[in-house]
């Protein structure tokens, strides 16, 4: 196996892990809605996520970790997809908000910090922003 193999399967495993975390956001309440199944459609599709592992995450998600991306901007990414989740029915109840902050210190984001960060995100992604403003409020919301 070559070096770029190993890249390539890790990279692979780090989105399935991250579908699974989104997943799990949109089991929180015990049912998918059409709205949220076709957002994790569109999700499968971006992280190259194939039939047979969506049916499989669906049904196991939780044995998948939570893996923080090293970076800021990838854990704001993440944040960003996971926040529209909540969002994507317009409706956020305790049990999601709750699980968001759990993620939140899943990502990498210190645990003192999770429910403004977890407030901040829900607050962006109930407006609708998209990515490049989500990242930059995040970030400026330190300054």
């Amino acid at each position: 196996m070559s070096f770029s193999d190993l890249f390539d399967s890790g990279f692979k495993k780090r989105n399935e892990d991250h579908f699974a975390a989104i997943v799990r956001v949109a089991q929180s309440d015990g049912i998918i809605t059409d709205k949220e199944k076709a957002f994790l459609d569109r999700l499968a599709t971006r992280l190259d996520i194939s039939a047979d592992e969506y049916e499989e995450i669906l049904k196991d998600y939780k044995s998948h970790p939570i893996n923080p991306p090293t970076s800021y901007d990838q854990r704001l990414e993440r944040l960003y997809d996971l926040a529209r989740m909540v969002w994507i029915d317009d409706i956020e109840g305790p049990n999601q908000h709750w699980l968001l902050e759990k993620l939140c210190v899943g990502l990498g984001f210190h645990a003192q910090n999770v429910r403004y960060i977890a407030d901040k995100a829900l607050a962006l992604a109930h407006d609708k922003v998209d990515a490049d403003t989500f990242t930059t409020e995040m970030k400026n919301m330190n300054r």
